[in-house]
């Protein structure tokens, strides 16, 4: 599963966004848009840890990074590559 879908099913799933996944845009906003509050972002956090077996740093978990979820896909992968080079 894409990146980008496996974010979409946590986000229904674990985060409870009532958003159909096939309705949510890839640069909708997660906060704005989809509706995911301060306690959303640190479950999306974990879950995200949790299905993708990366760590999301303090530093990385700031609003710009969880914008969208083109923008957590990218964060993502980028944890992705520092964990295959480490």
């Amino acid at each position: 599963m894409a990146i980008a879908e496996t974010i979409k099913n946590i986000l229904v799933q674990h985060v409870y966004v009532e958003v159909p996944t096939d309705q949510m845009g890839e640069h909708d906003s997660l906060r704005d848009v989809l509706g995911v509050d301060s306690l959303g972002f640190v479950e999306l956090r974990v879950q995200v840890e949790e299905a993708f077996d990366i760590s999301i740093s303090d530093d990385d978990f700031t609003p710009e990074h969880f914008a969208t979820i083109a923008s957590l896909t990218s964060l993502i992968e980028a944890r992705q590559q520092v964990a295959a080079t480490a």
